[in-house]
């Protein structure tokens, strides 16, 4: 059986944050799922969006969300890895439902190609598409496809409306994607000395109602935390200390950070107030 530590609970001194990107079907929250979701409401993570990036994937994690109402909510989409796979009927089926708040993830991915890129473009255009058709905000991605990403945002735009996840970029990557209206996801990336100190400069530059927070978990563990956890897996548990490092990087108090990216997170998928 897997060795997963138990994170330490942070006290829900500031107000209630949303992990916005959560990948809770990973197979390595298998043995201890429901512990993790309570780990997380200990540490002042109310709630969740639980991240779809195959069609099974998104069904999964609608389950996930009906089994946690009010709780859990969930994207439906197909990241650009498996955009070969896309099934635009079921997609469209899952997309509907109530739990779910937003299209995707979707979007490009040039540094693996694990699709031919005009499957990858066609599957994007696709899902812009459909948050369109729905009404529904779009959860991106992007590696080393950033101008034909801008490309077909620009094409669609006015028609969506949505956040770059895990944002990592340079600061021409930012303005470009704010120029758009996007709101920005910030994760443990910027914990890291080696990969995202330069993270920290740029978010005084995102203005507080597009700046969101997520774990991205199981990946993407905050390399700075102490003690560091015997297991390399992230999880929610994990999200006010990235909240605290962005605060930081920020020059404002954990607790105005916590409101406005909660806010914005309510506002951008329509996630509604939940009491502690």
């Amino acid at each position: 059986m897997p060795d997963h530590s138990t994170p330490p609970v942070t006290p829900a001194a500031a107000p209630p944050l949303i992990d916005i990107g959560i990948n809770l079907t990973h197979d390595s929250y298998d043995d201890d799922r429901e512990a993790v979701i309570t780990r997380a409401r200990a540490a002042g993570v109310m709630q969740m969006v639980v991240t779809g990036a195959t069609l099974a994937g998104s069904a999964q994690a609608l389950s996930l969300a009906r089994a946690h109402p009010g709780r859990l909510f969930a994207t439906a989409g197909v990241h650009p890895h498996h955009a070969a796979d896309l099934d635009a009927a079921a997609l469209a089926e899952l997309a509907a439902s109530t739990e779910v708040v937003a299209v995707g993830e979707c979007g490009l991915d040039y540094f693996r190609d694990f699709s031919p890129r005009p499957a990858q473009r066609q599957a994007f255009h696709h899902q812009l598409e459909l948050a369109r058709r729905i009404g529904k905000p779009v959860f991106l991605h992007q590696r080393d496809a950033h101008d034909d990403f801008l490309a077909i945002l620009r094409e669609h735009a006015g028609e969506w409306r949505g956040v770059a996840h895990c944002f990592t970029g340079a600061a021409e990557q930012l303005h470009a994607y704010l120029q758009l209206g996007l709101a920005i996801g910030i994760t443990g990336w910027i914990c890291d000395e080696r990969r995202g100190a330069h993270l920290a400069a740029l978010m005084p530059q995102v203005p507080a109602a597009r700046l969101l927070l997520e774990t991205d978990g199981p990946y993407l563990l905050p390399r700075d935390l102490v003690p560091k956890p015997a297991s390399r897996r992230n999880e929610p548990a994990y999200l006010p200390h990235i909240a605290a490092t962005v605060a930081r990087a920020r020059g404002e108090t954990l607790a105005s950070l916590a409101h406005s990216s909660t806010a914005a997170a309510r506002a951008l998928f329509g996630i509604p107030a939940v009491c502690a």
